[in-house]
């Protein structure tokens, strides 16, 4: 049986308002900077240059749009996280495998309070690693915790 967290719909939300957000501002400062006269009459000085608003408004929306990039970027390149529980192994976001066999315990005492647990398994090379999986990353750890702990007992 296989089990997927998927991340978290709260931090893909998150992006998407960043995005929407950078992208209602730089068309707002692009329309005041550059298309309404009210304003840049009224922002203009005496001896024909602009002000601290105008001039805002003329080079701000290159960097809202290169910001509204970078959360399409981001939002692009974390929509596939996930962590995959497997019959014989658990795998992370980004690629890693950890054998069932190998997880030492799973801390879950702060699951329901904080919404988190802490997996501690030995690395190929015999050290001891914690790994901290929490529900603000990722959606469905209840069921990778409650698959976790039925593999593990």
């Amino acid at each position: 049986m296989t089990v997927i967290a998927p991340f978290s719909k709260y931090k893909k939300g998150n992006f998407k308002i960043g995005l929407v957000i950078c992208v209602l501002c730089a068309a707002w400062f692009t329309y005041d900077g550059h298309f309404n006269e009210k304003f840049k009459e009224k922002h203009t000085n005496e001896d024909g240059t602009p002000d601290s608003s105008l001039t805002f408004n003329q080079k701000s929306p290159a960097y809202f749009a290169g910001a509204a990039v970078l959360f399409a970027a981001g939002l692009f390149f974390l929509k596939d996280k996930k962590i995959v529980a497997e019959e014989n192994e658990l795998i992370l976001a980004n690629q890693k495998k950890i054998l069932y066999d190998s997880i030492e315990k799973i801390d879950r005492t702060n699951f329901d309070s904080k919404g988190y647990f802490v997996v501690t398994y030995k690395d190929q090379s015999g050290t001891e690693v914690d790994l901290k999986i929490s529900d603000r990353k990722f959606d469905n750890l209840q069921a990778i915790l409650d698959l976790l702990v039925a593999k593990i007992s």
